[in-house]
């Protein structure tokens, strides 16, 4: 038998994919080798925009109510509150069992397994011993199925790739913001994700050691002095990431899979919600002209994200880096827009 839709992938993207296929009245089961829920490497804060795609797929996951973003640099901060509703820091376990169990109440098939070798013909594909209309590889960053069908583009250079390394600990938020504190070349995210737990990510080059690196923070050392840490330091990299297309045949990337910019602006779950949308949404019976609805409307749910946090990046590391919150803290205004933009 033939199904619908088969999703490589069962993280948060894989999974709001299936839900979007269910919804859709398509068939779609979702191949997944690791036990739900997995842990990895993330941010774990939602922007509005991202909460508010979760309730359109009936997943309203447990966390702490994040009013906005804060960035720091020395004795300079810059605020900005969210102007219509509310983002939420959520611990990725949480939000993936929560995906999974509104996956299972729509009736997805999810499956144990690896993709391995993908082959297709006009009117299927077939991977894993599954055949299926179309494919969604929504694999992560570092997606086999984008490797084996030669959509990668190869990095030209190693110098400059950044990597993102995440802890939890055990203390209260001191504050309901994202707030980025911003070193010399690393950046550190502090998201709260309970009421009494706290996830901080740094952003940087490879090779850094967790708390040597938090060292380097000691406003941010002092409100974690004597919390007990949550579990190990997790890891993922290099974040850039270049696609040569997000189609192949009855094949398209979604999420990571599809290119990624750097986690800077914090952005990759909404990003990724819109992209499993749009998946599901530009299907069709002509697969070309499929194609480059999805194309199009990939372009468009990325836009903002790969052009802002492209230009933050480069600033980031350039000269300018030290500039960026003296730069926020003194123009509110446009500070505020961009974070406004990222967060719809």
């Amino acid at each position: 038998m033939t199904i619908d839709v088969l999703v490589v992938g069962g993280g948060p993207v894989g999974l709001a994919a299936a839900i979007e296929a269910r919804l859709a009245g398509l068939s779609v089961t979702v191949l997944e080798p690791r036990a739900t829920p997995v842990d990895k490497a993330c941010g774990e804060g939602l922007m509005p925009g991202a909460v508010a795609a979760l309730a359109r797929l009936g997943v309203d996951p447990t966390g702490h109510r994040l009013t906005g973003i804060r960035y720091l640099s020395g004795t300079r901060v810059a605020d900005h509150l969210f102007a219509t509703s509310h983002g939420r820091g959520v611990r990725r376990t949480t939000l993936q069992a929560a995906l999974a169990r509104r996956a299972d109440e729509l009736g997805a098939q999810i499956v144990t397994g690896k993709a391995g070798d993908v082959e297709q013909d006009a009117d299927s594909i077939s991977c894993a011993g599954i055949r299926a209309r179309w494919l969604l590889a929504c694999d992560g960053l570092h997606s086999p199925v984008r490797r084996g069908l030669g959509l990668e583009v190869a990095s030209r250079a190693h110098a400059g790739r950044r990597y993102g390394i995440r802890r939890h600990f055990r203390v209260a938020p001191w504050a309901d913001l994202v707030e980025v504190h911003w070193g010399r070349d690393v950046e550190a995210y502090v998201t709260p994700v309970d009421d009494d737990v706290v996830g901080v990510a740094l952003l940087g080059p490879p090779h850094r050691d967790y708390e040597d690196t938090l060292d380097a923070f000691p406003d941010l050392r002092r409100h974690l002095a004597g919390a007990p840490t949550i579990g190990p330091v997790r890891g993922a990299g290099p974040l850039r990431q270049r696609t040569s297309a997000r189609t192949a045949g009855r094949v398209r990337l979604v999420g990571d899979a599809s290119g990624y910019v750097d986690a800077l602006t914090g952005e990759g779950v909404r990003v990724g919600l819109a992209q499993a949308h749009a998946a599901i949404a530009t299907l069709g019976p002509d697969v070309a002209t499929a194609n480059a609805q999805y194309e199009r409307a990939w372009t468009r749910a990325t836009r903002s994200y790969r052009v802002l946090t492209s230009g933050l990046l480069a600033a980031a590391g350039s000269p300018l880096r030290g500039g960026i919150v003296p730069l926020a803290a003194a123009t509110p205004r446009l500070y505020g827009s961009i974070v406004e933009r990222l967060a719809r």
